[in-house]
């Protein structure tokens, strides 16, 4: 069988036109290549190679009647479990959960549909999302395809497990603190984040975002304008304007790049994570760009204060389910809720009051640059089998400072790939814009992409 691993989203709808490959080849292709990868990295849930064939097979009839549905017709592409699919029930990464099959489709889902696209499998997440890591008790353990004996990140697991694997040139994530861009980082994809509501989230919540986790800037450039179409029952999401996606690298001669090293709390960088990021900022330099360091923009009371708040609203959750169930839920996200029961009130309020803080601190940082440069994991990698790179649930985020405050800002962001370890573990440079400004963030990213030239190592199964 022909290897399609090379092609990307752009390519692989070109040899669609030109009739070089048909959806059919192409799902025949990734189902192979699923049952021979997926039981290495468990990053699916739901895979449905016969239905997906299926709808393989009309996509090919209307691409040869040149009639096709949209302009993602017949590509394959996963959804984050979180991201509820019709007929299909929506774990939440937990044993605790109810199992009962969605009856509609999320905005995510929707508009995937309505463009052709072939959703042929879901991807994994850890407990209710809560955890940067591939650990849940519903699924099994996920994996990082770089080093099976080390953690994808999360909670968008499954997706960056199933992307540096290379099942499929499409993968959206969910990322509330950074659970698209964590992972991207540790797994070496391009993961945007976008200004919040600028694809339309079921159920929305404050900092929740979707976005794309993919090998290249162009794929995730090629399924933005499908999923960023509106959709009126996220009540959180921006007006809808039709973007063009496509743009240019960037020319970054003149332009005031903020370089933040210290995320003001959590963990520090590691050597190897700080050297990749700065060498990165040179390039930038080296290009034009004037590089200015700049403080946090995070505190550890507001930190703090988040945490206070996420453990009672979860235990407010866990609370309306049985004894029984609640047994069920990783112990690590039970104990780290549970204290939620004890919170005081006053700091339950002081901890959601945090998100205000950083998103103004937030948006005051761009009074003095254009875009900010940062590291998106201060670690290079944890061991599969932890729940967080602390692995310590009275210290839940600590990793989660570079990333966090940009969601409750709102801020468009991105994870993308600048070296690796010496371990072989991908680093991942985060480029976050101001608000509604996600063209640059792409712009930028591209630039990057360019400089530093493609990944030729993915990992091979």
């Amino acid at each position: 069988m022909t290897d399609f691993s090379e092609l990307n989203t752009r390519a692989l709808l070109q040899a669609y036109a030109s009739g070089d490959v048909t959806p059919s080849e192409y799902m025949a292709w990734l189902i192979e290549r699923v049952k021979r990868v997926e039981p290495k990295i468990n990053a699916l849930y739901a895979f449905k190679p016969e239905e997906s064939m299926k709808q393989a097979d009309a996509s090919t009839l209307r691409w040869k009647k040149g009639e096709t549905c949209g302009p993602l017709d017949g590509v394959p592409v996963t959804l984050k479990e979180l991201i509820a699919t019709v007929g299909d029930p929506v774990p939440l990464g937990t044993a605790a959960s109810d199992k009962t099959p969605a009856t509609e489709d999320a905005p995510t889902a929707a508009r995937l549909k309505e463009d052709g696209a072939i959703i042929f499998a879901k991807t994994t997440c850890p407990d209710y999302g809560m955890l940067s890591s591939g650990l849940s008790t519903f699924h099994h353990l996920s994996r990082n395809p770089w080093d099976l004996t080390q953690n994808p990140g999360g909670s968008s697991a499954g997706a960056a497990s199933a992307g540096a694997a290379g099942l499929g040139t499409l993968h959206i994530g969910t990322d509330i603190g950074g659970s698209v861009r964590l992972p991207a980082g540790w797994t070496g994809l391009f993961g945007f984040k976008p200004t919040l509501g600028r694809i339309p989230i079921f159920p929305y919540y404050t900092g929740r975002s979707a976005g794309p986790m993919t090998r290249t800037v162009d794929d995730a450039v090629m399924v933005m304008p499908t999923i960023t179409k509106p959709d009126w029952r996220d009540a959180t999401s921006v007006n809808y304007e039709v973007l063009d996606w496509n743009v240019p690298a960037a020319d970054v001669r003149g332009m005031k790049i903020g370089l933040m090293l210290d995320a003001g709390c959590g963990m520090d960088a590691e050597p190897e994570v700080r050297e990749a990021v700065i060498s990165a900022a040179k390039r930038f330099e080296a290009e034009g760009a004037q590089i200015i360091e700049i403080g946090p923009v995070l505190k550890r009371e507001w930190l703090d204060g988040l945490d206070i708040f996420w453990r009672a609203r979860f235990w407010g959750t866990m609370l309306k389910l049985t004894d029984e169930k609640r047994k069920t839920i990783l112990p690590y996200i039970y104990e780290w809720a549970k204290t939620g029961g004890d919170a005081d009130p006053l700091d339950v309020v002081k901890g959601f009051d945090a998100t205000l803080a950083m998103r103004d601190t937030c948006a005051a940082a761009f009074q003095q640059v254009d875009v900010i440069l940062s590291p998106v994991n201060p670690n290079v990698s944890y061991p599969a089998e932890w729940a967080s790179p602390t692995n310590d649930p009275h210290k839940p985020f600590e990793h989660i400072a570079f990333t966090m405050p940009w969601n409750m800002g709102e801020q468009p962001a991105c994870s993308i790939n600048c070296g690796f370890s010496t371990s072989g573990i991908p680093i991942g440079l985060q480029i976050v814009a101001p608000r509604f400004e996600d063209l640059k963030v792409i712009a930028l990213a591209k630039a990057y992409e360019n400089w530093r030239g493609p990944i030729t190592n993915w990992p091979e199964f």
